[in-house]
């Protein structure tokens, strides 16, 4: 036993010196979980845990198995990334900031801007001379000139500037004219952020641009210069004074504009980090915190609805509408006056281009005149294009071809965008966008050396062949993207040369009108761009208030109504005409001289037959009547014009005021047929037809006019004034009854019993108590008068009445359908099925009867419950009443019955004939009712159509057979158990 004992120490001594003459490789089962790698460390191991989430997890720990928590909860801002940790078995975080942002948190903006001429002043402390400038900033600007960064040891002086968009270092010393530079060529005023690292160190004067495409070789530049500072050693035992300006040069900057404006951050300077402030103190001016992410086009700096185009990070351009121009379309088109004062004015331009035979040429006009010459183009031989207004439209002209006009006015006094456009041989003219007209422009083309007169020629018949010399303004004249400028603005602009101009003054002001006293009868003129406008006195009318109100006079009697004509006024009422009262006559002035086309006149009347209007003088004559309540006319006019005219449609003598107009197609469509006879020595009558036997008109006549001129029913010393129109008739009749009065038809009253009579002017109305009716309230009313039964007939009844109602109707004025299943019987869930004057039950499957109230018996179990045939459903009636047919009926015409199908019954085939209900099943049987039949499901021991087969025999025999046939199986099993088994299962095993 001792020697075992033995044997196993001398193994184990052995295996650990063999451990002890071996490396121990820790790594070899791989500690490291979740990522991590393993890295051995003499005879020991440390994991470097992944820094990439792992299942959505990070990890840490020896072994990288302890899920870090740090950042769970964590206060990192500004979008930082949070790295979770563990430090001496604790849980903790580190932000790593953005760009912009510092702090343990980056809660600390290191960005600030300057939006106009600023600094930011930093004075340190600077004991290794060797190093005077270590400094590194990220910037963003659109400024192709700008100082940077500007810093000052003793007397040298180191720069960063932008030249032309590129970064420039720069060193001098006190006031030497000779500076050590270095430049790096990238354009860097794009308005992205760059980052850029300025130093001296020793004699290396150097520039580096980080950006992504930049090389060593590009953008990593340096310089040797000569550096003596203090005792010239290079290196001095006091301390100097670095004086740092960002954003500028300081307050005593001797250039403003070249102060940085833009956006800074992450400003080391030796190394330190410049966090911005926002108290103000004398070292920073105009800075503010952070870098405002806009473009130019925030502020809307495009003037004169010029469209401001945004062209990135605080720069943009501007769009403008003419007739503007310049960098933020300030700068208007100075307009020429042409015509001022109507002075004879015109312009020649002199063209220096190459040919060209596809130009636009455009210009603003403005005018109030409808004729004037705006354009010739000519060559040495001839006038080959002309643009012109006649009648306030523009016309083109080339080489005396068609003319082309345009559709639009323009002299309306406001400017107009007018162009004339030559492409393709083709001349379009356009005005305000839109192309008025098109034409050939036979090989059109301007050439170098050709003129343009404007506002017209020197030749002053020449001018007048196309409508005289232009009187308005022009504005902003344009040949292609060449300008003819009469007085040029400050915005550099490629003009043609201006040769000659002839009366032409700056601006667009109007002729003063008012100087001419236009405005009449005390109107006062106010002045208008070449126009006038007056305020006429309350009695006047007209442009230059020549027309007098005469009705603002008063002039017309009570109850007249007085219409202004053009030279006159007159007044106007209603006439009453009575039959056998005095004819209106009148008569003509002698002093009409228009032609007289029409007649139109007023009228309200229920005679059938009467005159309105006749004259006639020899052979010519008019008469306007009514012939059995309709409108007549009998003309004839000359020996050309016989009329006779009837309305056949519409009756005029209701009572009612109508109006007759009849024009000159109605009365003549020759030169010879007219009603200039009127106009003097003919008497006009109204109302009848001969002076002698008087009016047969009885009614009203209302305003009558021939030829536009009123037939007065005043005369002239009823008025309050003569009335001062040369043209006019007279009235030459006596006295008339002014008004429109019919008879007093209801005095006395001709209505019965306490009727109220309505006047209708010559005819009257009776309104009726409630107890009376007829045309003079003269027949009792009985309670049945008002037909008060709506759906039955009605019967008096003592003073009152009943009404007797049509079938299906109920009600004291039989107005509602009677509802015959209200309070109906039906039991055990029925549905009522309404109908005429009855109902019906519809009953559930397991009850019967005609009120559902027998119920069926139960179904036994063993048979199938089949489910009853869904027969469909009938809709009959008309428009007073419907009813529906069940279980597939028919619709009947007579007595509102339905035709059932065999095995139904009921007034709409809603009750089921039951076949079983006299128990037709014998023995037991079961008896199933179906659709005009009937089916027994019999007992185990009958068969038959009704059970009436005793088979009870036959089952005997059969059960006594079948245990037979058991008793024999089973004997059989029994003998076969004592048998041995055939089969020894294991005996291939045995050996």
């Amino acid at each position: 036993m001792s020697e075992v004992n033995m044997l196993v120490w001398i193994v184990l001594l052995l295996f650990a010196d063999a451990v002890s003459h071996e490396d121990f490789d820790g790594c070899k089962n791989n500690p490291c979980q979740n990522g991590g790698v393993c890295v051995r460390n003499k005879g020991n191991y440390a994991c470097q845990c992944s820094n990439h989430s792992q299942n959505g997890q990070l990890y840490g720990g020896p072994n990288c198995t302890v899920i870090l928590q740090g950042c769970e909860r964590h206060r990192c801002q500004n979008g930082a990334k949070c790295s979770p940790f563990l430090s001496s078995g604790r849980h903790r975080y580190r932000c790593t900031c953005h760009e912009g942002y510092t702090g343990p948190r980056c809660e600390i903006s290191t960005t600030f801007s300057f939006e106009k001429s600023g600094f930011l002043h930093i004075k340190t402390d600077l004991e290794d001379t060797v190093a005077l400038l270590n400094t590194t900033l990220s910037f963003r600007t659109v400024q192709k000139t700008a100082t940077l960064l500007r810093c000052k040891v003793e007397e040298y002086v180191l720069t960063l500037q932008l030249q032309n968009g590129r970064l420039r270092h720069s060193m001098q010393w006190g006031n030497s004219s000779k500076s050590d530079l270095v430049d790096v060529f990238q354009d860097v005023a794009d308005g992205n952020w760059h980052t850029v690292q300025v130093y001296m160190y020793g004699s290396v004067l150097g520039l580096d641009l980080h950006d992504p495409v930049c090389t060593a070789k590009t953008c990593h530049k340096k310089v040797l210069v000569e550096l003596d500072l203090g005792s010239g050693s290079g290196q001095s035992s006091f301390t100097q004074v670095q004086s740092v300006y960002i954003g500028g040069t300081g307050s005593g900057q001797v250039n403003p504009e070249s102060s940085f404006l833009g956006c800074m951050r992450d400003v080391y300077i030796q190394s330190h980090l410049v966090v911005p402030e926002l108290k103000v103190r004398a070292e920073q001016f105009s800075m503010t915190l952070g870098c405002r992410e806009s473009d130019g086009c925030e502020d809307n700096p495009c003037r004169n609805r010029g469209k401001c185009v945004s062209l990135g990070w605080k720069k943009h351009k501007c769009v403008c509408h003419r007739p503007y121009e310049g960098k933020v379309c300030s700068e208007e088109h100075i307009a020429a006056r042409f015509g001022n004062e109507d002075v004879e004015s015109y312009a020649i331009f002199h063209v220096d281009d190459d040919p060209v035979d596809t130009f636009t040429i455009s210009m603003f006009i403005r005018t109030r005149h409808v004729n004037g010459l705006l354009l010739v183009f000519s060559n040495s031989t001839s006038h080959y294009m002309h643009v012109w207004l006649d009648g306030g439209k523009i016309n083109v002209q080339v080489n005396h071809f068609e003319i082309l006009q345009g559709h639009d006015r323009v002299n309306d006094g406001h400017f107009h965008l007018v162009s004339m456009h030559v492409e393709h041989g083709t001349l379009a003219l356009v005005h305000s966008a839109r192309t008025q007209a098109l034409t050939a422009s036979q090989g059109l083309m301007i050439r170098s050396g050709d003129t343009i007169h404007v506002g017209g020629l020197e030749d002053r018949k020449a001018s007048l062949a196309f409508s005289g010399y232009f009187k308005g303004c022009i504005q902003d004249l344009r040949l292609n993207f060449n300008y003819l400028q009469f007085y040029p603005i400050s915005t550099p602009l490629t003009s043609y040369r201006l040769n000659t101009m002839v009366q032409i003054t700056q601006g667009c002001t109007g002729d003063n009108y008012c100087r001419m006293k236009p405005c009449l009868n005390g109107g006062v003129c106010y002045s208008m761009w070449d126009d006038f406008t007056c305020s006429c006195p309350p009695n006047t009318a007209g442009q230059r208030c020549e027309e007098l109100k005469w009705c603002e006079l008063s002039p017309c009697p009570v109850p007249a109504v007085c219409l202004t004509q053009t030279q006159g006024f007159d007044c106007v009422t209603n006439v009453t005409v009575r039959e056998g009262n005095p004819i209106i006559v009148f008569r003509g002035n002698g002093e009409i001289h228009r032609p007289l086309r029409s007649v139109s006149l007023t009228f309200r009347t229920r005679r059938r037959d009467a005159s309105l209007l006749h004259a006639s003088r020899e052979n010519d004559f008019i008469t306007l009547f009514l012939k059995d309540g309709r409108l007549a006319l009998e003309l004839q006019s000359g020996s050309n014009i016989s009329l006779r005219v009837q309305s056949r449609r519409v009756t005029v003598n209701d009572g009612r005021w109508h109006s007759a107009v009849l024009n000159q197609a109605s009365i003549s469509t020759t030169s010879s047929g007219d009603l200039d006879f009127l106009r003097e020595d003919t008497d006009i009558l109204l109302g009848g037809w001969d002076l002698d036997t008087g009016a047969d008109l009885d009614g009203c006549l209302g305003l009558v006019k021939i030829g536009g001129l009123v037939l007065p029913f005043y005369a002239e010393t009823d008025l309050g004034m003569p009335r001062p129109q040369k043209e006019k008739f007279l009235r030459m009749s006596g006295m008339l009854t002014l008004g429109c009065w019919g008879s007093d038809i209801c005095n006395p009253n001709p209505c019965h019993n306490g009727g109220q009579c309505e006047d209708l002017f010559d005819l009257f109305k009776c309104r009726c108590p409630a107890d009376w009716h007829g045309q003079i309230c003269e027949v009792r009313t009985d309670a049945c008068y008002s037909n008060p039964c709506l759906h039955g007939s009605c019967v008096v009844v003592n003073e009152g009445y009943e009404c007797v109602c049509e079938s299906g109707y109920v009600g004291r004025r039989c107005e509602r359908k009677e509802d015959v299943c209200v309070g109906h019987k039906c039991r055990n869930g029925g549905t009522c099925l309404r109908g005429i004057k009855q109902y019906a039950c519809l009953c559930p499957r397991n009850t019967t009867g005609a009120l559902c109230q027998e119920r069926m018996p139960e179904m036994p179990w063993y048979i199938d419950r089949l489910p009853s045939p869904r027969l469909p459903v009938s809709i009959c009636g008309n428009d007073k009443w419907t009813y529906s047919c069940f279980n597939g009926g028919n619709c009947s015409m007579f007595e509102n019955k339905c035709e059932c199908l065999s095995g139904f019954s009921g007034h709409w085939c809603e009750l089921e004939l039951d076949e079983c209900a006299s128990g037709p099943c014998l023995n037991g049987g079961y008896c199933r009712n179906l659709i005009d039949r009937f089916h027994c499901v019999c007992e185990i021991s009958f068969a038959g159509e009704r059970c009436q087969i005793d088979i009870s025999d036959f089952y005997l025999y059969g059960f006594l057979l079948m245990w037979q046939n058991i008793f024999q199986l089973l004997s059989y099993l029994i003998l076969r158990m004592d048998d041995e088994p055939e089969i020894e299962w294991n005996a291939a095993n045995e050996e």
